[in-house]
C-alpha cells in the first residue's frame, strides 16, 4: 500500500545494561542462512551496490498463507500483494483503491469512487464490482472478524455503478477509515483467485493489486517477490525482493554482517544488543521508530488473591519498569506509565503513575492482611501469597523479564512461578482466562486504542477474561461501545478519559515498556523508515545508492 513513510533517527545515548541481557542461540539458523541455490543466484544477478535492484530481507518465519481475509500470513508480504480502500498516513487517511469519498451526515453511509484504471496482477480489473465480491466473501466468514466493530454494525454492501461502491451501517462508526485502510481483512484479491466467490475455505492463488507479485515460494526456506509491471502508482525502484526465512536473531545477524542480507525489519527482529552493537557503524543503519505498541502483563481479576485491587496495585509499584528498560532493552523501549503511550490519540490524559516503590508495596500488602510468613512468602488467613505468570516460551524477552520479576517479587514475600508454553497454547490459555498473570502487548498502531478496547468486551485475548472481576466492568463495556458510536469529538475524549481512568486505577494492567519498530540495514540501502501500520516493510519507499 501507498502509506507516508515516517523517519525516526536513533538519538540519545543507550544506558548501560543493569540486568542479565537476552540469552542467544547460535544453533538452528545455519541452513536457513545459508539459503537456497535459486536464492543466492538471484542475489548474484543483482550485480554490485550502485543501482542495484534486488534487495535480500529476512524474516524469522515462512510467509505462510497470504489470503488477505484470514489471519495466517505474514502481514508485510500481504501489504506488499494488497491494497485497500483508504490508506493510513502520518496526516491521515489518504486514497488508494478509492480515489475519494463521501460520509453522509448521520455519519452511517460511506460512498467510495473507485479509482479507474487498476487492474489485478492477473489482468482482472479492479473496478466497484470487484470491491463487492471482496466484501461479500468477507461478509460470509463474518463471524471470523468480529473483532471489528465495524462488522456488527454493517448493513450491508452495493456497487451501483462499476466506479461506485456503498458501505451502509446502522450506526455512525468514528474508526471506520482506519478498520478499512489496516492490513486485513479488507485488503482486495482477484475475484478470479477465489473458489466460487468465496475466501473463508482458501483461494486460488494470491492475485493483488499492490506493487510487488509473489513469483516463487519455497516453505521455510525463502519467497521471491518482483515489482508488479502493471501497477497503477508510483512503481518500486526495488524490481525483486527475495526473503530468506532465518530463526535464530543471532544467525540473522551473521547472515547480515557477511553480506547475504540487505534488510533485518521488525520489532521482534533485532534485540537491543544488535541495536546497540550497530549504532555508531560505518557499514549499517539503524533506525528506531516511535513508540507503537505497550508490552505489558494482565493481571487475573478472577483470582482469589488479585481480585483485591490493593494486591494489585501493590504489583504495580513492586515492578522497576525502569530497571527493565535500562537492564533488558538498553534504553530503546521506555518505560511505559500506562497502557497507551501519550502519543496514541486520545490517551493523554495526564493519568499518574505507579512509581516504582517497594517499601510502599510491602505496607500495601501488610495493609491488605498479607504478612510475611517463616518462609519468606507473606500469607493471608492460612494460604500463601503465591501466583503463576504465563508466558511465550518462543519470547526470550519475555523469559528474561519473567526472571527477573520472581527473584523481584520474591524479596517482597510474593512467590511467583514463571511458565512458558508454545505461542498456540499460551494464546488458547490466555484467551481461556487460565492465567493468574499473563505476558500481552496492546494492538499497536493503528490499532490503538479503539480496537484494543473494543476487543476487551468479548474474549479475544485474555482482557476479557481478566476483567470479570470489575465491580466497574459492564460500566467500562458500556463506554468502551459509546465511544466506538460517538460523534461529538468532546464527548468521545471524555469517554476515553473515563475508560482508561478506571482500567488504571483498577490496576488490571501493568504496562512495563513501550516497544518501538526496528531496523537494521546495510549503508548503501536508502528509503528506510516506518508507516502508520506497523506491520508494513515499505519496501515500495526503498532504493540503493
Amino acid at each position: 500500500m501507498k502509506k507516508t513513510l515516517l523517519y525516526t533517527c536513533l538519538a540519545g545515548v543507550l544506558t548501560a545494561a543493569v540486568l542479565a541481557g537476552c540469552s542467544k542461540s547460535a544453533a538452528g539458523g545455519k541452513e536457513a542462512a545459508d539459503g537456497s541455490v535459486k536464492a543466492e543466484e538471484s542475489r548474484a544477478e543483482g550485480g554490485g551496490s550502485e543501482g542495484k535492484e534486488e534487495l535480500v530481507f529476512v524474516n524469522y518465519r515462512d510467509i505462510r498463507d497470504l489470503n488477505p481475509h484470514l489471519y495466517a500470513g505474514e502481514m508485510y508480504a500481504q501489504e506488499m500483494l494488497y491494497e485497500t480502500l483508504v490508506t493510513i498516513t502520518e496526516d491521515g487517511y489518504a486514497p488508494c483503491l478509492a480515489e475519494s469519498w463521501t460520509i453522509s451526515e448521520d455519519g452511517r453511509t460511506y460512498t467510495f469512487k473507485i479509482r479507474k484504471g487498476v487492474t489485478f496482477s492477473d489482468g482482472e480489473v479492479c473496478d466497484a464490482n470487484a470491491i463487492k465480491a471482496n466484501f461479500d466473501a468477507i461478509i460470509e466468514n463474518k463471524d471470523r472478524h468480529t473483532w471489528l466493530e465495524m462488522m456488527n454494525l454493517l448493513v450491508g454492501v452495493s456497487a451501483p455503478d462499476a466506479e461506485t461502491f456503498v458501505i451502509e451501517l446502522s450506526k455512525p462508526y468514528y474508526p471506520m477509515l482506519t478498520e478499512l485502510g489496516v492490513t486485513r481483512p479488507f485488503a482486495m484479491i482477484s475475484p478470479k483467485a477465489m473458489k466460487d466467490g468465496s475466501t473463508k475455505d482458501g483461494v486460488n492463488g494470491y492475485i493483488g493489486t499492490g506493487q510487488y507479485v509473489l513469483k516463487e515460494s519455497v516453505t521455510d526456506e525463502y519467497a521471491v517477490f518482483e515489482a508488479n509491471e502493471n501497477y497503477w502508482g508510483e512503481k518500486p525502484k526495488v524490481k525483486k525482493i527475495t526473503v530468506k526465512v532465518i530463526p535464530d536473531n543471532q544467525t540473522r545477524i551473521l547472515a547480515l554482517e557477511k553480506g547475504e542480507i540487505d534488510l533485518i525489519f521488525g520489532k521482534n527482529m533485532i534485540d537491543a544488543d544488535a541495536v546497540n552493537k550497530y549504532k555508531e557503524s560505518s557499514d549499517f543503519e539503524v533506525a528506531l521508530s516511535n513508540p507503537t505498541s505497550t508490552r505489558q502483563i494482565v493481571l487475573n481479576t478472577t483470582n482469589e488473591i488479585l481480585k483485591d485491587t490493593a494486591v494489585r496495585q501493590a504489583l504495580q509499584h513492586a515492578t522497576n519498569r525502569q530497571a527493565i528498560s535500562d537492564g533488558i532493552f538498553y534504553g530503546l523501549e521506555a518505560p511505559a506509565d500506562t497502557l497507551f503511550a501519550s502519543s496514541i490519540p486520545y490517551c493523554n490524559i495526564g493519568l499518574k503513575a505507579y512509581a516504582y516503590d517497594e517499601k510502599l508495596a510491602g505496607e500495601m500488602l501488610d495493609e491488605a492482611g498479607w504478612v510475611m510468613g517463616s518462609g519468606g512468602v507473606r500469607e493471608k488467613d492460612g494460604k500463601a501469597l503465591k501466583l503463576s505468570l504465563l508466558y511465550n516460551s518462543d519470547s526470550v524477552t519475555e523469559k528474561t523479564i519473567a526472571e527477573y520479576l520472581q527473584s523481584e517479587y520474591g524479596k517482597l514475600g510474593i512467590g511467583l512461578e514463571i511458565k512458558g508454553e508454545e505461542e498456540q497454547s499460551y494464546r488458547d490459555n490466555m484467551k481461556a482466562g487460565h492465567f493468574d498473570m499473563v505476558f500481552n502487548i496492546c494492538w499497536g498502531t493503528p490499532y490503538d486504542p479503539q480496537s484494543s478496547l473494543a476487543a476487551m468486551r468479548q474474549p479475544v485475548y485474555g482482557d476479557f477474561a481478566a476483567q470479570q472481576g470489575l465491580a466497574d466492568k459492564a460500566e467500562i463495556d458500556e463506554a468502551i461501545t459509546e465511544i466506538l458510536v460517538s460523534t461529538d469529538e468532546t464527548k468521545r475524549q471524555e469517554l476515553y478519559t473515563f475508560v482508561l481512568t478506571r482500567l488504571h486505577e483498577d490496576a488490571v494492567y501493568i504496562p512495563l515498556t513501550y516497544e518501538c519498530n526496528k531496523a537494521i540495514y546495510t549503508s548503501d540501502l536508502k528509503g528506510v523508515g516506518f508507516t502508520q501500520t506497523q506491520y508494513e516493510v515499505p519496501f515500495g519507499q526503498m532504493y540503493f545508492e
